[in-house]
């Protein structure tokens, strides 16, 4: 498998001198970063990923990434990448219930990236997985993190390739791994223009068979799990920073806050304005 040889040639090939850096979630968030509500890490293959984060400081910066370093995203912090540069990443995302795996390249001044490869695998909880990122999220927080980073960062990298080569019984079932890489998709781009046709076509299904995949894995329709993962960000930006509604609508990937209103109100029983005020 493509990722599992990736993932040994990344450990056999790290040098003290790669850098790992830690995002943050004290600012607010500018906007086209991603974040999400589950701990992501992201690791150069070639070329410059360049990226704004927040550090342990408290502070904005601008990192350029090169082969060999990592960037580790905890759970709701944020990174914003320029993708204006040659580069190859491998990112990891690591969902309640499932682990995702993206390769992409990308070359300076082209739209799209030019090599795309993505893969899933269920997951359980209760394992060391769970502890090796919860060490990692809590090391984000601290100013002295060497050496238990690198240890830490081999740690999770090691589980994940034991993952891989030898996955769960329940991972074996195609179907469920693919409505599972389509929901981490879902979550990770819930902000952008995303519709039936464009998540077909990109998990290269017919749209009816995405409709029927998502009736019988989710008990629930397409359209009803992207509306579900929008509110539940939109709380979480309710809760956490100041967003005008408007701002809150657009981030959640509602264009028009009057229908994001309705929509809120149907799902929760209270207006934005009301559920903010609530907390």
């Amino acid at each position: 498998m493509i990722f599992s040889d990736l993932i040994s040639s990344i450990l056999a090939e790290r040098e003290p001198f790669n850098h790992i850096w830690f995002a943050g979630d004290f600012h607010t968030p500018p906007e086209f970063s991603y974040q999400v509500n589950f701990p992501r890490l992201e690791l150069v293959l070639a070329g410059e990923y360049i990226n704004e984060i927040e550090n342990d400081e408290k502070m904005i910066m601008h990192i350029t990434a090169k082969p060999g370093d990592a960037i580790f995203i905890p759970p709701n912090c944020w990174n914003k990448p320029d993708w204006n540069t040659d580069c190859s990443v491998l990112s990891m995302l690591f969902g309640r219930r499932q682990l995702g795996l993206s390769f992409v390249s990308k070359k300076k001044g082209e739209d799209n990236f030019y090599d795309v490869q993505k893969h899933s695998i269920q997951t359980r909880s209760g394992f060391a997985i769970d502890n090796i990122l919860e060490a990692l999220s809590s090391l984000a927080r601290e100013s002295h993190k060497k050496p238990m980073d690198e240890l830490l960062l081999q740690a999770l990298l090691q589980y994940c390739r034991t993952m891989l080569d030898a996955p769960t019984e329940q991972s074996h079932n195609r179907i469920k791994d693919l409505y599972q890489g389509i929901c981490i998709y879902i979550q990770e781009n819930f902000h952008r223009t995303i519709t039936r046709d464009n998540i077909a076509k990109r998990f290269s299904l017919s749209p009816n068979h995405l409709s029927r995949l998502f009736r019988q894995q989710g008990h629930m329709t397409l359209a009803d799990y992207i509306t579900w993962v929008r509110i539940d960000r939109a709380k979480f930006m309710l809760k956490k920073y100041n967003f005008k509604l408007n701002e809150v609508a657009i981030r959640c990937g509602f264009k028009d806050v009057n229908y994001f209103c309705r929509v809120f109100k149907t799902r929760t029983g209270k207006t934005p304005s009301e559920y903010r005020s609530s907390l």
